[in-house]
């Protein structure tokens, strides 16, 4: 356990939240590298039931179609930040859960309660059996997964940074019409009835628009180990 994680180091729960293009994913898994935790990215696992409904012929309009087939795919989430994996019945689907396809149909998917209740149980039962704690990444983590988290961060960015690192991700994309997408997705996150995307009250925002990515790590980094020395 190298890089400042001690085995006797107390197991921290950290929840990072945020709209897509924040930083989230990037700055989750370099924390939870650097100190030595397991790492979880949520939004892979809600892009993981929207592919295997899409897959099966799911109509993801509708609601009681994708909440009766909520129980059915099988997702296991491996959680080493250097490598994080996902699997649905045994498939790799890390590349396929990325698609335009997935993206434009996970928002209605992960509003409907059902999926949000099989997820949510998914994401505790892997938190709470993280040997020295985990960095768990999303939209709702704060707010519903872990309220009790050790430490909850909200990362935030101006629009237009978001779409041009978004953009940046993605080849050939437009940055104004991905900057368009963007906004649309929060505003259903932020609106939806199940779990909204929110800031817990008791969250350290962290603006990251003007800085790199090493200086969010770095300050985030900082935060987790100042939990730990309280605990």
């Amino acid at each position: 356990m190298e890089n400042g994680a001690a085995p006797t180091a107390p197991a921290v729960i950290v929840a990072i939240d945020g709209p897509s293009g924040t930083g989230k994913s990037s700055t989750s898994k370099a924390v939870a590298a650097q100190l030595g935790l397991s790492y979880l990215d949520t939004g892979a696992q809600y892009r993981a039931i929207t592919w295997w409904m899409v897959t099966n012929g799911i109509d993801t309009d509708d609601p009681h179609a994708v909440a009766a087939a909520a129980g059915k795919p099988e997702i296991l989430s491996g959680t080493d930040p250097h490598e994080p994996t996902i699997t649905v019945d045994g498939v790799d689907v890390s590349g396929p859960i990325r698609t335009p396809e997935v993206t434009a149909k996970v928002s209605a998917v992960s509003a409907v309660p059902e999926v949000r209740a099989r997820i949510t149980e998914l994401q505790r039962s892997i938190a709470a059996s993280a040997p020295l704690g985990i960095v768990v990444e999303g939209r709702d983590i704060g707010t519903t997964v872990l309220p009790d988290a050790d430490l909850k961060i909200f990362l935030t960015a101006s629009a237009e940074a978001r779409a041009a690192r978004r953009s940046g991700e993605l080849p050939g994309a437009d940055v104004r019409a991905t900057r368009e997408a963007l906004i649309k997705r929060d505003a259903a996150d932020s609106s939806r009835k199940t779990s909204p995307l929110a800031k817990a009250d008791d969250a350290v925002e962290v603006d990251t628009t003007d800085l790199t990515l090493p200086q969010v790590v770095e300050c985030v980094v900082t935060l987790v180990e100042e939990k730990r020395a309280a605990k």
